[in-house]
């Protein structure tokens, strides 16, 4: 197993077993995504991708009942100019791309709530199992700024119309069942252990199909995203000149209190 980072801003951990690698990120707050553990979990992803032992792949997070809270909160307070700005939110873009790119299927288990990016990363894979307490809710809009680098995955998996009624409604929970019935989840499970069993069960069957059709068949999955390496850059420097307001300092400071 590698560990790649130690630090207090997070850890990504990466084994591979029986043609299965497994994508583990973890951060203290939530499994936050600050801009070293996004470019951490950006390079697995492509370590794995170029990797023939990898015959599929799982992306999960650490703990029991958040997957994913998003962006850091702190690391948005701390920039200072959209240079920065757009640099910080294309390591969300980099994520979404690097798992649209490689060529194994990626399984996504959500243990729990998925927040922002978080929603984004369970929306970027190929197939993605849930339990029943991962409730999801895109909060960008309410710290004005908008989800605008994970909206054309989102959109992608359960519509647009089901992504507006999430972006605009940005205070708003919405259940696994919600997600899993606009195509988000294919399945959900009471318990993690049961998501457990689940995710590797359906792993340990993909490692033994043809890798070639496998990834020929990823390809039609992705088809029109073609562009999406200049799209999210575009995406993220509208976020990156929105996030240096003083609407959103000041929404992301209140945030921050609750």
């Amino acid at each position: 197993m590698a560990v790649l980072d130690q630090t207090q801003l997070g850890t990504i951990e990466t084994h591979i077993e029986g043609g299965v690698a497994h994508i583990v990120f973890a951060h203290p707050a939530h499994n936050s995504l600050p801009g070293k553990l996004l470019a951490d979990l950006h390079q697995s992803i492509l370590d794995v991708g170029s990797n023939p032992k990898a015959r599929v792949v799982i992306l999960e997070s650490a703990g029991d009942r958040t997957f994913c809270a998003g962006a850091s909160f702190d690391e948005l307070m701390a920039i200072e100019n959209i240079e920065e700005g757009k640099a910080f939110f294309m390591g969300f873009a980099r994520v979404i791309n690097a798992l649209r790119q490689i060529p194994q299927l990626v399984i996504g288990k959500v243990q729990g709530k998925a927040i922002g990016g978080g929603v984004g990363l369970a929306s970027a894979v190929d197939y993605c199992l849930a339990t029943q307490f991962a409730a999801i809710k895109l909060s960008e809009l309410a710290i004005g700024i908008g989800p605008f680098v994970v909206g054309p995955a989102v959109a992608r998996k359960v519509g647009v119309s089901a992504m507006s009624q999430l972006a605009i409604a940005a205070n708003e929970w919405r259940s696994a069942e919600w997600a899993k019935a606009h195509g988000l989840y294919a399945e959900i499970y009471e318990t993690k252990i049961e998501l457990d069993v689940a995710v590797l069960d359906l792993a340990k069957n993909l490692s033994e199909y043809h890798p070639a059709a496998m990834q020929a068949l990823k390809k039609t999955f992705w088809l029109g995203t073609e562009n999406w390496d200049e799209l999210l850059s575009e995406r993220a420097a509208i976020s990156g000149e929105l996030v240096l307001s003083d609407f959103t300092k000041t929404a992301i400071q209140s945030f921050k209190k609750k």
